[in-house]
């Protein structure tokens, strides 16, 4: 019979879950958020969107088809969102410790050993969500069997420039083509610049603060990233340059909300996200609905919105916005995930429309 070290998530409001540990055993701190999502966690635990999260698996089971191995294609990683798990921990309700998947080359237990980062079963992750939901997320702590709770400081990785922190630290360049795609790394999952080379053009990595303004492009594309969009101050003021230039501008999830700011409109935090594969957008001013998968903590205020931009896409659960575009100009943005990975795929044609965009 195997025996687990005990463990014990800690929130801020002193509420307390006792369970096991099955990754790295050490105590460590973050934001704690719900993901409802049923597979995935090899993509959700290496999406830098996550980076100084403590995330929750409503989908009661976890570990069952293993972790794929580390290979690269093209110089992105075939079958990760990044290089490293950027989440501080994952929490499940149960954990199989026997994991089938004809891509498996470890057990997810393995993984986070590695990686240096703990994961807890035994949990009701039902009553800890709700809970969530109720107050909203909140800081908490993962103190070890043995551990001493003072120890152990609560994080908040909201005050922190975790864009920063996960973007990349030269110029890269992937893929090839006529068409030039300069992309403005704040934490990209590598399914983006998979779906951009993908379709034939030639992407530009740059890191968040860089000045590409300075490059020859024909068009710019802003990734998804983590924490507070008021922390990528730097990359709003190139961008309120770019907007000057007219080329084609296309952004994800914290791209929308930067684009938003540089066009002089607000953000603000959500009480618990959107974190799942199945949030419901629909297409402003038509009766399309999709099925997306989406990652955020903030959102855009519509109505801080200038005259001239207007929202594209909007969540049916909610009405928070999903999306923005100029009324004019070739700029729109999605704050949900059209690459997906994980997720469903019912909106890639957004790289599409933005493909076609670049051409005309």
């Amino acid at each position: 019979m195997r025996k687990h070290r005990r463990a014990v998530l800690i929130l801020e409001d002193g509420t307390r879950f006792e369970g096991f540990s099955f990754g790295h055993e050490k105590s460590t701190a973050g934001e704690v958020v719900f993901n409802t999502a049923m597979t995935g966690y090899p993509e959700s635990l290496t999406d830098p969107s996550y980076r100084g999260q403590i995330l929750v698996t409503t989908y009661p089971l976890l570990g069952n088809y293993g972790v794929p191995p580390r290979r690269e294609k093209d110089a992105v990683s075939e079958y990760y969102e990044s290089d490293a798990i950027h989440c501080r921990a994952i929490i499940a309700q149960d954990y199989s410790f026997d994991h089938s998947h004809w891509q498996a080359d470890r057990s997810l237990a393995q993984w986070l050993d590695e990686e240096g980062v703990p994961g807890i079963f035994g949990i009701d992750t039902r009553a800890l969500t709700k809970h969530l939901r109720e107050h909203g997320s909140m800081l908490g702590k993962i103190v070890m069997d043995g551990d001493a709770e003072e120890d152990v400081p609560f994080y908040d990785p909201n005050k922190e420039n975790l864009v920063a922190e996960v973007s990349c630290r030269e110029v890269e360049t992937h893929g090839d083509g006529e068409l030039t795609v300069v992309l403005v790394d704040l934490g990209v999952k590598h399914n983006i610049i998979r779906c951009l080379t993908r379709r034939g053009v030639k992407v530009i990595r740059v890191p968040w603060d860089y000045d590409f303004n300075t490059i020859d492009y024909d068009g710019l594309f802003l990734s998804n990233g983590p924490g507070n969009p008021d922390m990528a101050e730097t990359t709003v003021v190139h961008l309120r340059e770019a907007l000057k230039r007219g080329k084609p501008i296309c952004g994800i999830c914290m791209g929308n909300q930067l684009l938003a700011k540089a066009a002089g409109g607000r953000t603000y935090k959500l009480k618990y996200g959107h974190r799942s594969h199945n949030q419901p957008v629909r297409r402003a001013g038509t009766n399309s609905c999709y099925v997306t998968s989406q990652n955020h903590g903030f959102a855009v205020d519509t109505a801080s919105l200038p005259e001239e931009w207007e929202p594209l896409f909007i969540n049916m659960n909610d009405g928070t916005n999903e999306g923005i575009r100029h009324k004019s100009l070739p700029y729109f943005s999605a704050q949900f995930h059209p690459e997906a990975s994980s997720g469903p795929k019912d909106t890639e044609f957004f790289f599409d429309e933005f493909i076609d965009i670049l051409k005309k």
